[in-house]
């Protein structure tokens, strides 16, 4: 049972570690390279459909990876699979504090009620999601090093 545990948290985690990848990588690169209103509704729209799915996913894969941790508390790799929490709590964090709430802006903003330095609040948010993507990224890591 424990191994089914430690496959479905690696999987869910892995995959919600390519969602902010892709994110970072491929969809924002394609809506900053669209016309000016077209893309900032396009990261409109993005921030209400994965502002909403994101935070159950983020806590889903905390709360999964803790009871990994607990299962398999006197198993070799236990350590890792804490560290990995550890960092997806500080991911957590990091979107509660620094993220999100451009986020909330965001997702409100059309072209009529932008505010003027719309573009400069998009590009903080990118810098923070690379750093949240990079923890996510050694996070999933450590999980697919204790599964060996």
């Amino acid at each position: 049972m424990l191994n089914a545990l430690e496959v479905v948290t690696t999987v869910i985690v892995g995959v919600m570690v390519g969602v902010e990848f892709s994110v970072a990588f491929i969809m924002n690169r394609i809506l900053n390279a669209l016309p000016e209103d077209s893309g900032q509704l396009g990261h409109a729209h993005g921030g209400r459909m994965l502002g909403a799915l994101m935070p159950f996913w983020y806590i889903g894969s905390f709360v999964l990876v803790g009871i990994w941790a607990a299962a398999g508390w006197h198993h070799h790799g236990t350590g890792l699979v804490v560290t990995a929490g550890a960092l997806l709590m500080l991911s957590v964090i990091m979107s509660m504090l620094l993220l999100v709430p451009i986020n909330n802006r965001n997702k409100t903003w059309t072209p009529d009620n932008r505010p003027a330095d719309w573009k400069q609040q998009l590009n903080r948010w990118e810098r923070f999601h690379y750093v949240r993507v990079a923890v996510l990224i050694a996070a999933f890591a450590l999980l697919v090093t204790a599964l060996a």
